[in-house]
């Protein structure tokens, strides 16, 4: 969770890959290990009144730090659509392993970009 003048504005999450998750497989056979070895980075939020505080930035700094105390590489999937947080993303020197369309539902498809942290 993240605060601003005393309101929580924003969170963030970190779990192990489910099967349907594209960026653990995505590393990991990139990598050579188990995707069990990496760790999903969701459900990153900023209220947008918060934003522009650096806020995301730090979410995400505190979710890989997490990560990599507790050994699995942290990785995530974004809808290619939200812009402003592919661009933080790559600002932040995220690796973009690929773009790949999941299925939401049935009849929903919705393209991602896969990324993993550096190094």
């Amino acid at each position: 969770m993240a605060e601003l003048d005393g309101r929580i504005v924003g969170h963030i999450g970190l779990s192990r890959g489910e099967a349907d998750d594209a960026a653990p497989a995505l590393w990991s056979g990139r990598e050579g290990v188990s995707s069990a070895a990496a760790a999903v980075v969701g459900r990153p939020f900023v209220a947008p009144a918060a934003r522009g505080h650096g806020i995301g930035a730090l979410l995400m700094e505190r979710a890989v730090r997490e990560a990599r105390e507790r050994a699995p590489h942290p990785v995530l999937d974004v809808v290619a659509s939200d812009t402003s947080a592919v661009a933080l993303y790559e600002r932040l020197g995220r690796e973009r392993l690929a773009t790949v369309e999941q299925r939401w539902s049935p009849e929903h498809t919705v393209t991602v970009h896969c990324y993993a942290a550096a190094g």
